[in-house]
């Protein structure tokens, strides 16, 4: 039997690995059973069922439960299958979590974390539930913890401009109480979203709502990381529960640190998979004066895309560039009985002084009448940017206006900027040719595109069109040196596209970590890591 030793330092500690060739905790066999004999969708797998096997949990572990968060536990069916189906999602998994736990502080998450590893009972962390890639599923069962409850903010830096809070607080309960300091945070996914889950799935997102009350701007999902980068960006430092139930302080409050492993990165992005966040330090913004909003559009999309590259290119600081495409904006009429022309369109936004934001409005304009735009229309005032910005708002659910009995399967490529025109349409050919409706919504300033796809989950054929639209385009943006994931994360779905995109050694490097931080795989197993990877 063949064995080795893997020695690796994390927070200054010596972990020594020993590996098994034939050890299916470390390498699971070809049929993807991982140690609870659980079946797993492993690599090129199309099934949106998580499989999974389910273990009875013991008296004695819910007793112990009980005893650490006293009333705030349920065993009740109706709450257990809640939690157990994320809100926005299509995956679903075999079974649902046997008791959810709402701790209320950071030493009962700890406790909690603890007594599961003890047991080696499954952790599923769980936040928003706005995630759409099935990162809440509980396929094997076990303990949910709910972080809703843990809320507050800590402390407030005005003159550094930070915030220290607890990962069951949403973004848009974050800006309305940063709002009288003059600061916000920019980043907003979704409405719903926690900024726990934001940092365990290295999001990135917009300012709708906050910009809504300060600058009249009626928006919701217009991503901005173009300008302030993704979570990983705008997280300075976290407190993460481990497997064993060690509270970890990543980093310091320090706006720039060159001390040690930069642990806060790694455990952004991790999914619970790591750790459970119990505590964030996040940057902050200060509000912008103004803001000018444009609209203009286009006879193809790839003319939309080239404009969006060349105001990228320009040195504009253009907040957010977003595009619609054709089908899109005819999704937009139907739902809203709006009259907009059906063409490929972009949505900007700047910000800055009022002349600086009016001059690069007509720096845009000027670049977007080289490539074919027509109808380019601003707004300063608050009602009108509202109205404009309405359309894209309304964007998702619009879709499901034109099929409203159906589910949506939404990909989140993301390509060098340079390839973004070519990606789109390339993309485009493929999806009007589908008998299904199809819709592409690109964050156009940072690459990064998502098309709704509109399926009937209860024909096969049609999921499975679906499925081929999105590995479609997946491979044709690995093809590209991009990523099949800009801003949702792995999850369960995208885990099959991870090893043509990493590599097999960037993905035995990452269960190393995972294997030397959980030895008994309780935190959120089955989900990131493809269950194919040994070492």
């Amino acid at each position: 039997m063949a064995s080795s030793s893997i020695i690796i330092t994390l927070a200054g500690a010596l972990v020594v690995l020993h590996s098994q060739s034939t050890n299916p905790s470390l390498c699971q066999s070809a049929s993807h059973d991982d140690p609870r004999g659980v079946s797993l969708d492993g690599k090129g797998s199309t099934e949106y069922v998580v499989k999974g096997s389910h273990k009875e949990i013991p008296q004695e572990l819910i007793n112990e439960l009980r005893s650490i968060v006293r009333e705030n536990i349920s065993l009740d069916y109706e709450d257990r299958y809640f939690h157990g189906k994320p809100q926005n999602s299509f995956h679903k998994a075999v079974n649902v979590p046997d008791v959810i736990v709402f701790p209320r502080s950071e030493e009962e998450v700890s406790k909690i974390v603890k007594t599961c590893d003890k047991y080696k009972v499954p952790i599923v962390p769980y936040g928003g539930a706005t995630s759409i890639e099935g990162h809440t599923l509980s396929p094997h069962g076990g303990v949910c913890i709910d972080m809703t409850s843990m809320k507050s903010v800590k402390a407030l830096h005005v003159k550094d401009m930070d915030v220290v809070v607890e990962p069951g607080i949403g973004w848009i309960e974050l800006n309305e109480y940063l709002e009288p300091y003059g600061l916000f945070f920019p980043l907003d996914p979704g409405p719903g979203a926690t900024i726990g889950g934001m940092c365990a799935t290295r999001c990135s997102g917009s300012l709708a709502p906050f910009l809504r009350n300060i600058l009249g701007v009626g928006f919701n999902n217009l991503l901005l990381a173009c300008r302030y980068g993704t979570m990983r960006d705008n997280v300075i430092s976290l407190k993460v529960v481990l497997a064993n139930g060690d509270i970890v302080k990543t980093a310091s409050r320090a706006r720039k640190s060159a001390a040690g492993y930069d642990l806060t990165r790694l455990m952004i992005g991790s999914e619970g998979t790591l750790g459970v966040i119990t505590e964030v330090t996040l940057r902050l913004q200060k509000t912008p004066q103004h803001n000018v909003v444009a609209m203009c559009n286009f006879p193809t999309v790839k003319d939309a895309a080239d404009v969006a590259i060349a105001t990228m290119l320009s040195g504009i600081q253009v907040s957010r560039v977003e595009l619609l495409d054709e089908v899109q904006v005819r999704a937009v009429n139907i739902a809203n009985g709006k009259n907009l022309p059906e063409h490929p369109t972009l949505m900007f936004e700047f910000i800055g002084t009022e002349a600086y934001a009016r001059e690069q409005t007509l720096i845009v304009q000027k670049i977007a009448s080289e490539y074919n735009g027509t109808n380019f229309v601003f707004a300063e005032d608050p009602e009108a940017k509202k109205e404009l910005w309405k359309i894209r708002k309304e964007a998702l659910w619009a879709c499901f206006a034109m099929e409203p009995n159906f589910e949506a399967m939404i990909t989140d490529v993301c390509v060098p900027l340079s390839h973004l025109a070519e990606l789109i349409s390339k993309s485009k050919q493929v999806l009007d040719a589908s008998p299904l409706v199809c819709t592409v919504i690109a964050h156009a300033g940072d690459g990064n595109f998502h098309t709704v796809i509109l399926f009937d989950p209860n024909k096969e054929d049609q999921r499975q069109e679906a499925e081929r639209l999105n590995k479609f385009m997946v491979d044709t943006a690995l093809s590209m040196e991009g990523t099949c994931t800009g801003e949702h994360g792995v999850g369960t779905g995208k885990m099959k596209y991870l090893e043509k995109e990493l590599g097999i050694e960037n993905l035995q490097t990452m269960k190393k970590i995972k294997t030397a931080l959980d030895p008994n795989n309780v935190m959120n197993p089955g989900k990131l890591i493809p269950p194919h990877v040994c070492f």
